[in-house]
């Protein structure tokens, strides 16, 4: 009888041994026959550009630069360099030696005028009364016409004179540059000041033939000055090259651009290349082999290898010239299993949402039960000192 019971069991443990080894040998086909699940994405219409880093130098918007009208001596200096200034405000006094002169000079004619037009008066009233021929009475006419003449003329040139002696600043701004003292003679060709006008600055740099062609007057550029960042606009696109350096020069203005220092270089990025309203996809999407792209499509299950023709492309997008279009479902994912022929599962993007905000959900709730742990073992603690 024993021994009917040892058979039976060792029949038993061998048939469980059997059915374990059995499940073991199915598990891993199961686990090879999963269809792996990728994202897709249909190509979109959209713009890419490319940008270069470029060197830019700092300008005023507008620079002033001033010389003296005559020759003379500096007789007081009314500003020095930094100095913030309105139109019409001096910058200094020259002694030019022709002030005074062009003073007499005036006055004398003013006395010439006014004897003339005395005289006028007096032969307008004899000419009246028949006393004097007409030939007196428009002698006496032409005399004061001259005589008006001679002291305008006189006139205009103290005013110049004096204007020559009091240099003042044409626009508004800051005084960059004052290299005049007093007691300095100066003539007309030695600069007696510079000032930049208050407003905006300017951003000149200079790019190939390559890139002019893709800048245009309005286009935005970035400007960046240790560390900060500031936006401009591109108002001006040289025609001609430099010769000295072979390049085309471009000006930008600068928004609130006050706080860069005038003649300070900065660092730029305008815009190299650019394609608008093209077919676009995730760069990361597009694959080579030996030089040639290529991507992934989906259609009903099913992966197709499709060749590209890629155009211009930056991190995030790539512009697809031809191989595909619109409606095709490109596979945005990686996989091991992506080969002409394989079978894919198409992700759903609503369970993908749904994913997101459980996870959300959950970690919200494991804060809140943590923190709600904290409290009680604060509880605990306070409970226990009290005891």
């Amino acid at each position: 009888m024993k021994k009917k019971v040892v058979i039976a069991g060792v029949v038993v443990a061998v048939i469980a041994v059997a059915a374990g080894i059995s499940a073991m040998r199915k598990k891993p086909v199961e686990e090879e026959t999963l269809i792996p699940v990728v994202n897709v994405e249909n190509p979109q219409m959209g713009s890419i550009e490319l940008y270069r880093s470029l060197v830019g130098k700092v300008e005023p918007s507008d620079v002033v630069y001033i010389y003296p009208k005559a020759a003379g001596e500096i007789i007081d200096v009314f500003v020095k360099a930094g100095d913030m200034v309105q139109e019409g405000q001096p910058i200094c006094k020259i002694d030019t030696k022709q002030v005074e002169a062009a003073r007499l000079q005036m006055e004398s004619a003013q006395q010439a005028m006014n004897d003339a037009n005395t005289n006028l008066g007096r032969q307008q009233a004899l000419f009246a009364a028949g006393d004097i021929a007409s030939v007196a009475f428009e002698q006496a006419q032409t005399q004061a016409k001259n005589a008006q003449i001679a002291y305008d003329s006189a006139k205009l040139n103290y005013d110049y004179q004096v204007e020559f002696a009091n240099v003042t600043a044409p626009i508004s701004g800051k005084v960059e540059t004052c290299n005049i003292e007093v007691h300095d003679n100066v003539a007309s060709q030695v600069l007696l000041a510079v000032i930049s006008g208050a407003g905006s600055k300017s951003i000149t740099f200079s790019v190939p033939e390559k890139v002019v062609t893709e800048l245009h007057v309005g286009d935005p550029i970035s400007v960046d000055k240790n560390g900060t960042d500031y936006q401009g606009t591109i108002n001006e696109v040289s025609s001609m090259i430099d010769d000295s350096t072979g390049l085309f020069k471009v000006k930008a203005s600068v928004e609130n651009g006050d706080a860069l220092p005038t003649g300070s270089t900065t660092k730029l990025s305008v815009i190299s290349d650019r394609a608008d309203n093209v077919l676009t996809i995730p760069v990361d999407a597009v694959y080579y082999s030996g030089g040639d792209a290529y991507v992934y499509t989906y259609d009903n299950g099913t992966v197709h290898y499709v060749p590209v023709e890629v155009g211009l492309y930056d991190s995030k997008k790539a512009q697809i010239l031809s191989g595909i279009n619109a409606s095709d479902e490109v596979i945005t994912t990686w996989s091991s299993e992506l080969y002409e022929g394989s079978q894919v599962q198409k992700a759903d993007p609503n369970a993908a949402a749904d994913t997101q905000a459980a996870d959300a959900s959950a970690e919200t709730s494991a804060d809140a039960q943590s923190a709600d742990n904290a409290e009680s073992t604060e509880a605990s603690g306070e409970e226990t000192s009290g005891n």
